[in-house]
């Protein structure tokens, strides 16, 4: 990443099973935010449908037009778009994420670590590549929610040549202080930028508590969300990060003859 740009983070209220009324919801924060001249917006995970296990495959089904009507809005035409949504494949349904670029597909990743207290197995299938694109926003890497556990995966990504980590979620209390706490150790220890979408409001018995953030990779928060809905942005700095990496080399520092293969 070379340079100075805006990124966002967008949150609010998933109304479960209702497309229409959260793709108004999304529309109208990347028309605001266009207005800030974002390059880079993050949206929370399944933010089109919620986690409607019982219409899942229906609701996978119309994400095609959902993608399509996105990419058609001319505020995505001016930005990178990254966020989760079922996808439907060969009688599968997978979580996955779009990186919608400038309103062309460029890349998509289905998540590798599915979430079996909340039954997320049960009703979809796991993927199993990582992803890194090069877009207008520089080279990014993507996670979803229960990802942020697995240090392993940020690690590959930025292997990969990642130099911003979007991560796209529904995280409920009482795990607050892990958000935050995983957020930023993944910024710390690889010397990345983390700008993670979350869910805010009620859904059935699950409370989610916003708190959206964007983490430089020192770790400090330069922005960051309470619990209703709102978009948060702030400017990274790409000569600032690189800087950072040499006076803190610990990419130069590993020791991978040691490590070896974790398994």
């Amino acid at each position: 990443m070379v340079g100075r740009m805006k990124v966002a983070a967008v949150q609010f209220d998933i109304v479960t099973g209702q497309i229409e009324r959260n793709l108004e919801a999304v529309l109208a924060a990347l028309q605001r935010l266009r207005r800030h001249k974002v390059c880079l917006t993050v949206l929370p995970e399944m933010w089109s449908s919620g986690f409607d296990y019982r219409s899942l495959g229906q609701l996978a089904q119309k994400t095609p037009e959902v993608l399509e009507t996105i990419a058609r809005h001319p505020a995505a035409l001016d930005m990178v778009v990254v966020g989760s949504l079922p996808e439907y494949c060969d009688g599968d349904v997978y979580n996955t994420t779009f990186v919608l670029d400038r309103g062309r597909i460029a890349g998509r990743y289905r998540k590798l670590h599915l979430f079996s207290p909340m039954c997320e197995n049960r009703y979809m299938r796991a993927g199993n590549t990582a992803l890194v694109v090069e877009t207008a926003a520089g080279r990014i890497g993507v996670a979803i929610c229960y990802d942020l556990r697995f240090p392993e995966l940020f690690r590959r990504l930025s292997l990969d040549g990642a130099d911003l980590i979007c991560l796209s979620a529904q995280w409920p209390r009482p795990r607050q202080d892990h958000w935050q706490t995983l957020i930023k150790a993944r910024a710390i220890e690889n010397q990345v930028f983390m700008v993670a979408a979350n869910n805010c409001g009620m859904q059935g018995k699950l409370d989610f508590f916003g708190n959206s953030m964007i983490v430089s990779p020192r770790g400090e928060v330069a922005a960051e969300g309470g619990d209703k809905p709102c978009e948060i942005l702030a400017e990274i700095d790409g000569e600032a990060q690189q800087a950072y990496r040499q006076a803190i080399p610990a990419w130069k520092d590993r020791r991978p003859d040691v490590y070896g293969v974790l398994t």
